[in-house]
C-alpha cells in the first residue's frame, strides 16, 4: 500500500508540474523546458511500473495515469472554483468538488492512453516516443472535441515561447504537443536504466537530434509566408475593469459601464475603438434611450469605427455579440459568438440542476454560424472572436479558406473577471499567442480586467495594459497577409489530418502487437 500511494504521488507531483509549465504561478510565463521534464516523468514511470508489475502494469498505469491527470487538470483550471463559489454562492465544498469532478472525467482520456502505452508498448525503442506521442495527442483531441470541447490548457501551449515555437505555422497547436510529447518520451527512454536499452540509447537520442536540426532552420522560410503587409491601424483598446460581482448590477456596475464606456467611445480618437465581451451589460432595448444611436452616429463619419461587445436578442433567443460601427455599410456590422461556454451561455442537457445551484444569470445563448466575415476598416480584414472562442484554432481557420478574404488581424474581446487575479488571464494570453503563431496573425485582445495587449504575427506581445485597471491601450498595429501551412490545411480538413495520423500510429503499433504475441 505504501509503495502505491508512493508512486501515485509521483504520478500526482508529475501532473502538478505539467499545469505549472502552462503558466507558471508565479509570474505567468509558460515554461516549455517543464512541460517536456513533467511528460518525460510520467513515461518513464509508466516504463518503470511495466517493468516490475508486468501481470497488472496496464490497470495500475491507468489508475496511476489518471492521478497524473486529475493533479494537472485541477491545477489547470481550478480558477473555476472562483467562478462558482466567489461570484456563483455555490459553497465551497461543493464548488471544489465540481472542479475536481470536471478533471476526474477529462483524465479519463489521458488515464486510458497510458494504460494502452503500457498494455501495447513496441519492442522497438524508436517506435515507443511515437506510440506515446499518438496515444497523448489522441487524448488531447478527444478532449478538445467531445462534450464541445475543453482543451484549455494543452501541452502545446507551454511553447510559445520554445523552440518548437516554429511549428506552430506549420502544425498548430497539436502538432507542437504531439512534437513536445515524442521527445518527452524520448527522453524518458534516454533516462532508461534496463540494460537491454542502453545498447539502443541512439535511437532515441536520434529523434531529439532530429527535432533539433529542424528547429535550427530558419524560421524566416515560414514568417516569409505572410508578406506585404497592408497600411498600419491605429487602434484603442478600453479595458473597463468593472467588477464581476457588480456587472449586471443596476445602478453599481451597470451604471458604471455605461457610463465609462459611453465617455471613451465619445471622445476617443484612435481609428479603430474596441470594447470588451458585454461591455455594454444590457440588450439594446434596455439600455437608456438613444445610447446605441448615439454610437453609431458617433462613428458614422470616414475618420473612425469602433466594435463593440454587448448582448442581443428579446425572448426568441440572445446572442453575445460584437456590433460594428463605422461609415457607408447598409446595415450594422454583427458577429455573434459561435462556440459557447458550457453552463455559461447554454446548460447541457441533465445539468439543469446544477445552475439551479449557482447565483449566475445563466441561459441558452444562440449560436453565430461559422465562419463569418470580419469587419473590414481602413485596409484591414479584422476578424472577432469572443471569450475562449481563440482557443478552437481549427475554428477561427474556417476564416481562411480564401486568401484574398482572409483577415489580416485576429481581434479577441473578453471578460475572465469571473475568475479573479488569477493565473487564468496568463493561460488565455498564453492561448492567444499561439493562435498569432498559428496563423502569423497578429491579436489584439480588449478585455475587462486583462490581458489587454497587442501581440505581433511572432506571438511577442508588443503593448499592454497591467491588470486590473482601468484604462485605454492605444497602438498601432500592422495587419498581415499571405496563408500560414496550417492556415492551408486547417481551414479544408480541420483536425482532420491530425486525428488520422493519430490513430493510424495507434493502429499499427496495436496490430503489429497482436501478430507479434501469436507468433
Amino acid at each position: 500500500m505504501n509503495t502505491t500511494l508512493l508512486r501515485a504521488f509521483g504520478f500526482a507531483l508529475a501532473g502538478g508540474a505539467q499545469a505549472a509549465s502552462i503558466a507558471w504561478p508565479w509570474g505567468g510565463r509558460p515554461l516549455w523546458w517543464l512541460q517536456l521534464l513533467s511528460l518525460a516523468a510520467l513515461v518513464r514511470l509508466l516504463d518503470g511500473l511495466r517493468l516490475h508489475a508486468a501481470s497488472k502494469s496496464w490497470r495500475r498505469s491507468f489508475g496511476l495515469g489518471w492521478a497524473f491527470s486529475i493533479a494537472w487538470l485541477c491545477g489547470n483550471f481550478w480558477w473555476l472554483f472562483i467562478s462558482m463559489h466567489t461570484y456563483g454562492g455555490m459553497a465551497s465544498p461543493l464548488a471544489a468538488l465540481a472542479v475536481f469532478a470536471l478533471a476526474a472525467a477529462l483524465g479519463l482520456y489521458y488515464a486510458a492512453a497510458c494504460a494502452v502505452y503500457v498494455a501495447w508498448r513496441p519492442v522497438r525503442p524508436l517506435w515507443r516516443p511515437i506510440f506515446f506521442a499518438a496515444l497523448w495527442t489522441l487524448a488531447e483531441l478527444i478532449r478538445g472535441y467531445w462534450f464541445t470541447g475543453f482543451p484549455w490548457g494543452a501541452g502545446g501551449y507551454a511553447h510559445v515561447d520554445g523552440p518548437l515555437a516554429m511549428f506552430a505555422p506549420l502544425i498548430g497547436v497539436y502538432g507542437i504537443g504531439a512534437l513536445a510529447a515524442l521527445v518527452a518520451a524520448a527522453m524518458a527512454q534516454c533516462m532508461h536504466l534496463d540494460y537491454r536499452l542502453k545498447r539502443s540509447w541512439l535511437a532515441p537520442t536520434g529523434v531529439l537530434v532530429a527535432l533539433g536540426g529542424l528547429a535550427s532552420l530558419g524560421a524566416a522560410d515560414v514568417t516569409a509566408i505572410a508578406t506585404k503587409p497592408p497600411p498600419q491601424l491605429q487602434v484603442a483598446l478600453l479595458q473597463g475593469n468593472i467588477p464581476q460581482d457588480q456587472k449586471f448590477i443596476p445602478g453599481g456596475g451597470i451604471a458604471t459601464a455605461l457610463e465609462w464606456y459611453g465617455v471613451q467611445l465619445r471622445d476617443a480618437t484612435a481609428s479603430l475603438v474596441v470594447t470588451p465581451e458585454t461591455a455594454l451589460p444590457l440588450l439594446p432595448s434596455q439600455l437608456p434611450p438613444g445610447y446605441l444611436d448615439a454610437v453609431a452616429a458617433r462613428y458614422a463619419g470616414d475618420a473612425q469605427a469602433a466594435i463593440v461587445g454587448l448582448p442581443m436578442g428579446d425572448r426568441g433567443g440572445y446572442t453575445n455579440t460584437v456590433l460594428g460601427f463605422k461609415s457607408g455599410q447598409a446595415t450594422t456590422y454583427r458577429y455573434d459568438k459561435h462556440h459557447l461556454v458550457p453552463f455559461g451561455e447554454f446548460v447541457p442537457g441533465m445539468f439543469r440542476w446544477f445552475t439551479e445551484m449557482l447565483s449566475i444569470p445563466l441561459g441558452d445563448f444562440g449560436r453565430g454560424g461559422l465562419p463569418q466575415p470580419p469587419f473590414e476598416w481602413r485596409g484591414q480584414r479584422i476578424a472577432p472572436n469572443i471569450c475562449y472562442e481563440d482557443l478552437f484554432g481549427e475554428e477561427i481557420g474556417a476564416n481562411f479558406r480564401d486568401e484574398a478574404t482572409a483577415p489580416t488581424i485576429l481581434l479577441n474581446v473578453s471578460n475572465i473577471a469571473w475568475f479573479g487575479d488569477s493565473v487564468a488571464i496568463d493561460q488565455h494570453l498564453a492561448i492567444s499567442r499561439m493562435r498569432a503563431l498559428e496563423f502569423q496573425r497578429p491579436m489584439v485582445r480588449a478585455t475587462n480586467t486583462g490581458a489587454t495587449v497587442v501581440i505581433d504575427h511572432h506571438g511577442v506581445v508588443t503593448q499592454s495594459l497591467p491588470r486590473l485597471t482601468r484604462a485605454v491601450l492605444v497602438a498601432m498595429v500592422e495587419g498581415r497577409n499571405g496563408l500560414t501551412p496550417y492556415a492551408g490545411w486547417v481551414s479544408r480538413f480541420g483536425l482532420v489530418p491530425i486525428w488520422i495520423a493519430a490513430m493510424l500510429v495507434i493502429a499499427i503499433t496495436i496490430l503489429s502487437g497482436v501478430l507479434r504475441r501469436r507468433r
